[in-house]
């Protein structure tokens, strides 16, 4: 679920890594604090984009997103787009310090490694995004797949002849007393080696992503060669089109996985309880196109969600920022 942040490289004409607020010159507690209530709030915002991508995912037929909405609302009213809201947001908190922290402290490490390999800043900027990427959704998944496991199973729920879902659950903690119950702890971590597959290279092809894009759009506003640094609003515009282009890419190469990982995390009472299973009933349902159901709410959520949080993210470090010296002294 989180590509999170990312860094801004200003365009100045020489431009040191790994980010220009470093891992060492922030105040951890402001960072961690500040960060939990900011993108608790962006979660809160983009909720109903993931409840329609994972109804897109598990559904046996293509339903466009404006039905499934319009079911949604007549079945469960609003309170439907926000099934497993609170679930979902007891574990944002610590899977997005995990993830927060494991990114800053990779970025740092590998960005002033492969700059003292003599690495150009492009290559280096790739490879320190695409590294820190993986190794943050890896980590992130250690507390995120429970909780991504619950909410998916909340998510599909309706009060309606509808429900996608053949358990029935009241609430998240219900929700876990029967998944322990019923498969034990393993049963909050199905999907547990998919979500490492889905996410892991979803943030490695992101970050690396993001950072080209993000690059190449300064040099072609003429920012990056000539020295110049764009405005405050410019460099939020060349962080949403980076953000954007990334997120398409991104949402294009792991979409698939992710529908598999739903569906066995989601349908394991549905006779979907195995990788080949679901990927041989998906392909009966519609071919690779059944792969990429929910491909529009899942690039629309990651586009938001990213530019949100780039921004979000970089305004957080620099109200967070204890110093300005480390690997390279940025501006």
């Amino acid at each position: 679920m989180s590509l999170g942040m990312a860094d801004n490289n200003h365009g100045t004409d020489h431009i040191h890594l790994p980010a220009d607020v470093n891992w060492d010159t922030l105040d951890k507690s402001k960072f961690f604090f500040l960060g939990a209530a900011l993108f608790s709030g962006i979660s809160g915002t983009l909720y109903p984009s993931i409840v329609l991508k994972t109804r897109q995912q598990v559904v046996v037929k293509n339903t466009p997103c404006l039905k499934l909405a319009v079911t949604i609302l007549k079945n469960d009213g609003f309170k439907g787009f926000y099934r497993g809201f609170g679930t979902s947001l007891m574990g944002t908190v610590p899977a997005r310090a995990l993830y927060m922290g494991a990114l800053e402290i990779t970025k740092s490490s590998v960005g002033c490694a492969t700059v003292n390999l003599g690495l150009t800043e492009a290559k280096a900027a790739a490879i320190a995004n695409g590294v820190a990427g993986v190794t943050a959704a890896t980590c992130a998944q250690l507390v995120w797949t429970p909780i991504d496991v619950v909410t998916q199973r909340l998510m599909v729920q309706s009060k309606g002849k509808n429900s996608l879902s053949g358990f029935k659950y009241y609430n998240g903690i219900d929700a876990f007393r029967k998944i322990i119950y019923k498969d034990g702890i393993k049963g909050l971590y199905r999907g547990f080696g998919l979500s490492i597959l889905t996410y892991a290279p979803s943030n490695a092809v992101w970050w690396a992503s993001y950072s080209m894009a993000h690059r190449a759009i300064l040099d072609r506003v003429g920012c990056h060669g000539n020295g110049l640094r764009p405005d405050s609003k410019g460099v939020v515009a060349v962080q949403a089109a980076g953000a954007v282009m990334a997120s398409g890419f991104s949402a294009l190469v792991t979409m698939p996985l992710d529908t598999v990982k739903t569906r066995v995390q989601v349908l394991d009472g549905e006779g979907c309880n195995g990788v080949r299973k679901t990927i041989g009933k998906l392909i009966k349902e519609g071919g690779l196109s059944a792969c990429y159901r929910g491909f529009g709410p899942r690039w629309v959520s990651m586009s938001f969600s990213a530019t949100i949080m780039i921004t979000t993210y970089e305004y957080l470090k620099k109200l967070s920022t204890k110093n300005q010296d480390s690997c390279g002294s940025l501006q």
